[in-house]
């Protein structure tokens, strides 16, 4: 059995093979399926919220005034997206590096950033070249990515899983026109903004 799991033709290795991308979102659309079919909409960044209700912020502002209860199986499938990350990312990670387009890497080059292949270098699409505590610019972009992310799961009222999957799948206007925001702000950020800092 142990030798089933263990082998390169084992169960782990069939789990670790590069996957085609119509298998994940085949996996979303089921996901999506189930939740409807149970009565609840996709959406994680609700979970921020529903911390801030646990730590009593509910007590103070009307917002986080949530039934924690009704938001028991999200936290618990955010939990589940961060166990299942780990566990891939230390026991199922492909050996291959990550499949990125001659076009791009030959974009990242011209802005003076190379393609890592192995483990210790990045896998190309966490480049530790960029993203490291001793490049203070590369800390800096994190943050204000990440306080610009966060803006704006809040200020759309959702981020892009609830939105793009399953508001989309709502057919609900307001999702339509966020997911727009998402595809000018990327494009923007892609095309004006990331060649000027780079």
């Amino acid at each position: 059995m142990e030798i089933l799991f263990l082998e390169a033709g084992g169960i782990l290795g069939f789990l670790s093979q590069p996957w085609h991308w119509a298998v994940s979102g085949a996996a979303i659309a089921l996901s999506l399926a189930l939740l409807n079919w149970m009565g609840r909409s996709l959406g994680v960044s609700m979970v921020f919220k529903d911390i801030c209700a646990l730590a009593g912020a509910g007590k103070k502002f009307e917002f986080f005034k949530v039934d924690i209860k009704d938001e028991y199986w999200r936290m618990a499938f955010v939990l589940g997206i961060v166990a299942g990350g780990y566990l891939a990312a230390q026991f199922l990670s492909s050996p291959d590096p990550v499949a990125i387009s001659g076009a791009t890497i030959a974009h990242l080059k011209d802005w003076n950033i190379e393609y890592f292949v192995t483990a210790e270098e990045g896998s190309g699409l966490f480049n530790t070249q960029v993203f490291n505590f001793k490049n203070i610019g590369g800390i800096v972009l994190a943050v204000f990515g990440g306080f610009f992310v966060g803006f704006g799961s809040r200020y759309a009222d959702g981020c892009t899983s609830g939105h793009a999957i399953s508001g989309l799948a709502h057919l609900q206007k307001p999702s339509l026109l966020t997911v727009i925001g998402f595809f000018i702000g990327g494009l923007t950020m892609t095309w004006l903004i990331l060649p000027l800092i780079f």
